[in-house]
Formats: C-alpha cells, structure tokens, sequence
C-alpha cells in the first residue's frame, strides 16, 4: 500500500491558461494590457494573493489595493475555472491504476480549497482524493510542511508520497520527511537537479511504476 498526496496546478491540472484569463480580465478592468502566459505562469506557485501581489508588481499598481484585487481575480477564476483547464496526458489513467492497486490519494495545494475542489469536480477527479488541504485550510501555505502533514494524518495510511512539479512542492516534501516525486512538465522554474527528489517523470505514464513497486 502507497499513500500519494499530489500537488494541484502544474501537477495533477495545467490551470495557467484559466488563471491569466482571471489576471487579465483583473487588468482589463483597471484599464491595463495584459500579461502574456508565460509571465503568468512564472507567477505560479505561492497560492493566488500572491500570484495577485506579482501580477500587481509587474504592471505598477499600488500594492495598498491587493486584497481588493485579489478578490476581483478570485471571483473571474472562479467564474471560469475550468474553461481553459486540462489535466496532463495520461495522469487519470495513472490514478485509476494506483486507486485500483489500493492506494490512499490525496491534494495539497496552495489554491484556496473551494476552487480546487470544484476544478476537481469539474474534470470528474474528485472520485480519486480521500482528502483535499487548500492554501485556506489551515493558517499556513506550502512551503510550511504541515498542509502536507495534514493531508497524510487523515489518510493514515502507511508509505507516504508526495508528487509535485516545483521548488516549492520540493522544500515541503523534505521538509516534511517524505518522499518526493518530481514532474518535469509543471511550472517549475529551477533546474531539475536543485530539487531533491526521490524520482522524477516527464509523463504520468510512468509514475505507477515507482509508486507502487
């Protein structure tokens, strides 16, 4: 038995191209251009404020307006959420396969946990995840290790692994003590081998082998 707790965006779901639509909708409407995708996605990975905060930096408005712009952008994602939303090739083939070998699953994500949840029920996911810790569930976000301790306390089931797709999913996998398998394809932005990681896999394809061996 393997239990596998998975990162959000950038792992199990390539959101960015719905989340620069809610940035740019934000920007359109205080009458600024927008920002390219690879912008957004660089913006990626501290949970949305402060996706909001950098979007803000970048396109110079007056930082004492984030809590009301990061509101703005939340309520256009979550209008949208899975309009632009994919999961990556081959990654609900490989959850059926460790569902069907036993595995307990789970998401810790930096996203707020409505909007996790209902992207996940929107691309038929939810099905696989016993638990799902959000960047609100508690009163601290990744990298703090204690969303994904959280996450594998209400598993509790033995042989944990985490599977993430950045610098941030690897500082909570070793600072929590758990295994951490790297996927190469997310919105990482630090060279592979500055993570530490126990395996790393381009295509989810491959992940059931090492998670279930």
């Amino acid at each position: 038995m393997r239990t596998v707790v998975f990162d959000l965006d950038g792992t199990l779901i390539d959101s960015a191209p719905d989340i620069q639509a809610a940035a740019n909708r934000m920007l359109e409407g205080e009458g600024l251009p927008p920002l390219d995708l690879l912008t957004i996605t660089s913006f990626i990975g501290n949970g949305l404020p402060k996706l909001v905060e950098r979007v803000m930096r970048a396109s110079g408005i007056d930082p004492d307006r984030h809590d009301e712009l990061t509101k703005v952008t939340l309520e256009f994602y979550n209008q949208a959420s899975s309009d632009l939303t994919r999961p990556y090739p081959n990654m609900i083939a490989a959850l059926e396969r460790l569902s069907n070998a036993g595995c307990a699953m789970g998401v810790c994500t930096n996203k707020p946990e409505a909007p996790a949840r209902d992207i996940l029920r929107a691309l038929d996911m939810e099905r696989f995840f016993r638990v799902v810790i959000g960047g609100d569930s508690l009163g601290v976000k990744k990298p703090d290790p204690a969303p994904l301790l959280r996450a594998f306390d209400a598993l509790a089931e033995p042989n944990p692994l985490y599977v993430g797709d950045s610098e941030i999913d690897a500082e909570t996998a070793e600072r929590a003590g758990v295994p951490f398998a790297l996927f190469t394809e997310g919105y990482r932005k630090a060279a592979i081998e500055e993570l530490t990681h126990a395996f790393r896999f381009d295509d989810f394809a491959k992940l059931p082998d090492f998670a279930l061996r």
